[in-house]
Protein backbone atom coordinates (compact mmCIF):
# COMPACT_ATOMS: atom_id res chain seq x y z
CA UNK A 1 0.00 0.00 0.00
CA UNK A 2 2.03 2.73 -0.96
CA UNK A 3 -0.18 5.64 -2.99
CA UNK A 4 -2.71 8.30 -1.46
CA UNK A 5 -5.64 6.30 -2.79
CA UNK A 6 -4.71 2.67 -1.78
CA UNK A 7 -4.19 5.25 2.14
CA UNK A 8 -7.92 6.16 1.61
CA UNK A 9 -9.31 3.14 0.46
CA UNK A 10 -8.27 1.39 3.50
CA UNK A 11 -9.14 3.97 5.72
CA UNK A 12 -12.46 4.18 4.36
CA UNK A 13 -12.69 0.11 4.63
CA UNK A 14 -10.99 0.50 8.28
CA UNK A 15 -14.43 2.92 9.06
CA UNK A 16 -17.13 0.12 8.02
CA UNK A 17 -15.75 -2.30 10.65
CA UNK A 18 -17.72 -3.45 13.49
CA UNK A 19 -16.90 -1.15 16.57
CA UNK A 20 -17.67 1.88 17.91
CA UNK A 21 -17.50 5.05 15.39
CA UNK A 22 -14.46 6.20 17.57
CA UNK A 23 -12.81 3.75 17.55
CA UNK A 24 -12.98 3.19 14.04
CA UNK A 25 -12.08 6.62 12.99
CA UNK A 26 -9.19 6.43 15.65
CA UNK A 27 -8.01 3.18 13.37
CA UNK A 28 -8.27 4.54 9.95
CA UNK A 29 -6.57 7.64 11.01
CA UNK A 30 -3.58 6.17 13.25
CA UNK A 31 -2.81 2.98 10.47
CA UNK A 32 -3.57 4.88 7.01
CA UNK A 33 -4.71 8.52 7.27
CA UNK A 34 -1.27 9.47 9.54
CA UNK A 35 0.90 8.44 6.22
CA UNK A 36 -0.92 10.94 3.74
CA UNK A 37 1.44 13.17 2.34
CA UNK A 38 -0.38 16.56 1.85
CA UNK A 39 1.30 16.75 -1.52
CA UNK A 40 0.07 13.87 -3.14
CA UNK A 41 -3.19 15.14 -2.81
CA UNK A 42 -5.53 17.04 -5.29
CA UNK A 43 -5.74 20.64 -4.64
CA UNK A 44 -9.61 20.90 -3.46
CA UNK A 45 -8.64 17.94 -0.99
CA UNK A 46 -5.63 19.25 0.45
CA UNK A 47 -7.80 22.08 3.00
CA UNK A 48 -10.61 19.44 4.43
CA UNK A 49 -7.49 16.93 5.15
CA UNK A 50 -5.81 19.55 6.98
CA UNK A 51 -8.76 20.19 8.72
CA UNK A 52 -9.41 16.78 9.56
CA UNK A 53 -6.03 16.14 11.00
CA UNK A 54 -6.45 19.45 13.16
CA UNK A 55 -9.50 18.09 14.44
CA UNK A 56 -8.40 14.67 15.29
CA UNK A 57 -5.12 15.81 16.99
CA UNK A 58 -6.08 19.09 18.93
CA UNK A 59 -6.34 17.61 22.37
CA UNK A 60 -2.89 17.71 23.97
CA UNK A 61 -2.44 13.78 25.93
CA UNK A 62 -3.70 13.33 29.34
CA UNK A 63 -1.37 11.16 30.79
CA UNK A 64 1.75 8.96 29.77
CA UNK A 65 1.35 6.89 26.69
CA UNK A 66 -1.47 9.06 25.84
CA UNK A 67 -1.36 10.73 22.55
CA UNK A 68 -3.23 13.74 20.80
CA UNK A 69 -5.16 11.20 18.66
CA UNK A 70 -6.42 9.20 21.21
CA UNK A 71 -7.06 12.60 23.31
CA UNK A 72 -8.65 14.22 20.75
CA UNK A 73 -11.30 11.22 19.61
CA UNK A 74 -11.57 10.21 23.87
CA UNK A 75 -13.01 13.62 23.62
CA UNK A 76 -15.30 14.35 20.69
CA UNK A 77 -18.78 13.00 20.61
CA UNK A 78 -19.98 10.20 18.80
CA UNK A 79 -21.82 12.79 16.46
CA UNK A 80 -18.45 14.70 15.80
CA UNK A 81 -16.53 11.28 14.92
CA UNK A 82 -19.44 10.45 12.52
CA UNK A 83 -18.99 14.11 10.44
CA UNK A 84 -15.03 13.17 10.73
CA UNK A 85 -15.61 9.98 9.00
CA UNK A 86 -18.28 11.01 6.15
CA UNK A 87 -15.39 13.58 5.82
CA UNK A 88 -12.98 10.67 5.25
CA UNK A 89 -15.14 8.60 2.88
CA UNK A 90 -15.79 12.45 0.60
CA UNK A 91 -11.96 13.02 0.48
CA UNK A 92 -11.52 8.85 -0.74
CA UNK A 93 -14.19 9.39 -3.43
CA UNK A 94 -12.39 13.19 -4.60
CA UNK A 95 -9.05 11.40 -4.51
CA UNK A 96 -10.47 8.55 -6.47
CA UNK A 97 -12.37 10.78 -9.19
CA UNK A 98 -9.08 12.46 -9.30
CA UNK A 99 -6.82 9.23 -9.49
CA UNK A 100 -9.10 8.48 -12.78
CA UNK A 101 -8.94 11.50 -14.36
CA UNK A 102 -4.94 11.72 -14.06
CA UNK A 103 -5.33 8.54 -15.92
CA UNK A 104 -8.07 9.25 -18.36
CA UNK A 105 -5.69 12.25 -19.25
CA UNK A 106 -2.52 10.37 -19.30
CA UNK A 107 -4.45 7.78 -21.86
CA UNK A 108 -5.24 10.36 -23.96
CA UNK A 109 -1.99 12.02 -24.39
CA UNK A 110 -0.47 8.52 -24.90
CA UNK A 111 -3.21 8.11 -27.69
CA UNK A 112 -2.14 11.83 -29.20
CA UNK A 113 1.37 11.05 -29.29
CA UNK A 114 0.74 7.87 -30.96
CA UNK A 115 -1.10 9.14 -33.29
CA UNK A 116 0.84 12.06 -34.36
CA UNK A 117 3.75 9.21 -34.82
CA UNK A 118 1.77 6.93 -37.18
CA UNK A 119 0.70 9.85 -39.96
CA UNK A 120 4.25 11.05 -40.42
CA UNK A 121 5.71 7.70 -40.90
CA UNK A 122 3.39 7.11 -43.33
CA UNK A 123 3.83 10.15 -44.69
CA UNK A 124 7.57 8.85 -45.00
CA UNK A 125 6.74 5.85 -47.02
Amino acid sequence: MNTTLDLFEAATVSLTRPASIKDRLADAYRNYLAYVDEEDLPADVCEEFRALTDTLTRTPPGFRGDNALRATVRKMSSDDAAAAASAVVRMFGAVSRASMSATADAGSSAAKSVTNVVPLHMAKA
